[in-house]
């Protein structure tokens, strides 16, 4: 073999570009313009220390805050986020700040160090985690600083902590104090008006982050009124479907939102058989909302998809098609259950993968997907917030990007991880995951993956793309 020559050189990195993510994108004038400019800021940033994805995000996030590359992605249309959870969506802060302000709010504080709330007209009864209940303006009204007291009510919301490495030493840390952060502010969602507010209230930071489409895993828990009342899951879908309308009559350049039906994995067989046939007769009744099913939870501790097979056959054995959209391999122990989920997942005909973490370790799964265009979800701060990965450079997503594998970016659970909209993660992704490689034609084509791999039908995924396109272009034009 002779000595390599440069003209052979040059075709075989251009090869190389053009397998990744976008890399075969012809792009205009204009967008070569902005990729440009793009470059030369990442180029600034990528030699800057601390290095933003290198650092864990809660030190990091007021670094990617005064990036221009940042400021730049919050302007550009970002197609839809796929993967959020409903009780994460709204920010923290508007449930500090607006939610726990409203009259008959009690909070009580658990022997484990963290918090409940409840909406109640008389005082509420002692129950077994909870056997204190305090009026929330009552102790308000005795703080002498409140925005002390509301950062301390914060904190129970979220895991954004000044120091995450001594707070969180290992993923069971991290994993505890999501869960915990979870059960506080539920409390507080599944009050009636709040869940409407909170559903309004997320839609707002989406649009206002240029993000223009939901995908909303939602677990339809019992919603209460101030009485007591209780309210079944019809309610709820009819709530997300008023409220989801109003938004889109406000903001005509929203495309909608629809909600994927969760159960947790820990949870029994039983449960989730019952919650399989519950979901294909509510999706009949709400075509337009129910868009399909998964299992969420921790996989390390919950149990395999496979334990659920017989409950997750069903829709088959009935003659119904209600798609899943599957968390799996999201984690780090190789060889295990949980790290089999990935292909169960794909057995199951799943239509998407949630976060799929160990996917570059499966080369067979990998294949299926890719031949199927089955997207992963990628959501890099949550993989690092829960200590899957600690410098972002390392994020298996890396690989698949560099591979244009059919791959989303979203943002899993916004209000815990001090994120809001999609910017943090698509800054993570292309500046993190995709390093200098990652250009113009990457953005573009995972905001348009956003929307290809939605489960929209067809005529409205069209319209979608349509509409983004002309967003893009304006975007284009305005900053190259």
């Amino acid at each position: 073999m002779g000595m390599p020559n440069p003209s052979q050189r040059d075709l075989l990195m251009r090869l190389e570009v053009s397998k990744q993510m976008g890399g075969d994108a012809a792009l205009t004038p204009a967008e070569l313009r902005l990729d440009g400019k793009l470059q030369r800021l990442k180029e600034r940033e990528m030699a800057a220390e601390p290095f933003p994805p290198a650092v864990h995000f809660f030190k990091a996030r007021s670094l990617i805050r005064a990036s221009q590359v940042f400021k730049l992605l919050q302007e550009m249309p970002k197609g839809g986020a796929l993967h959020i959870h409903s009780t994460s969506l709204a920010s923290a802060e508007w449930l500090v700040k607006n939610v726990t302000y409203r009259p008959h709010c009690y909070i009580c504080f658990t022997w484990d160090n963290s918090v409940r709330f409840i909406f109640s007209q008389r005082w509420p009864y002692p129950r077994w985690d909870c056997f204190y209940w305090q009026l929330l303006s009552t102790l308000r009204a005795k703080a002498s600083d409140l925005n002390a007291f509301d950062e301390s009510l914060m904190r129970h919301l979220t895991l954004v902590t000044d120091d995450p490495d001594a707070e969180y030493p290992d993923q069971n840390a991290a994993w505890s104090k999501f869960e915990s952060a979870f059960i506080a502010s539920a409390g507080l969602v599944s009050h009636a008006p709040v869940l409407r507010d909170s559903f309004l209230q997320g839609l707002h930071e989406l649009h206002q982050d240029n993000v223009m489409y939901l995908e909303l895993r939602n677990g339809l828990s019992k919603t209460y009124e101030l009485d007591g009342t209780v309210h079944d899951k019809m309610w709820t879908l009819k709530t997300f479907q008023d409220v989801t309308k109003q938004f889109v009559a406000d903001h005509p350049d929203f495309l909608g939102a629809r909600l994927i039906i969760a159960v947790h994995r820990s949870s029994s067989a039983s449960e989730v058989k019952a919650a399989v046939k519950e979901a294909v007769a509510l999706q009949k009744d709400f075509p337009d909302v129910v868009a399909g099913f998964d299992l969420v939870g921790r996989e390390d501790t919950g149990s395999p998809l496979w334990y659920f097979r017989d409950a997750l056959e069903l829709p088959a054995q009935l003659g119904v098609n209600l798609p899943y959209f599957f968390h799996a391999g999201e984690t780090d122990r190789e060889g295990t259950e949980a790290d089999q989920n990935i292909m169960d997942a794909l057995l199951f005909n799943t239509s998407r993968i949630g976060h799929g973490y160990a996917l570059a370790r499966h080369p067979l799964a990998k294949e299926m997907s890719r031949q199927r265009k089955v997207a992963v979800e990628v959501c890099p701060i949550s993989n690092q917030v829960l200590k899957l990965v600690s410098d972002l450079r390392n994020h298996p997503g890396a690989v698949l990007m560099s591979e244009g594998h059919p791959m989303v970016i979203s943002s899993d659970d916004p209000s815990m991880f001090g994120t809001s909209g999609l910017s943090y993660d698509f800054y993570q992704a292309f500046v993190g995951l995709g390093g200098m490689k990652a250009n113009v034609g990457t953005l573009k084509e995972l905001a348009r993956n956003s929307l290809r791999y939605s489960s929209l039908p067809a005529p409205l995924k069209d319209a979608g793309l349509a509409a983004w396109q002309r967003k893009w272009d304006a975007f284009v034009s305005a900053h190259s």
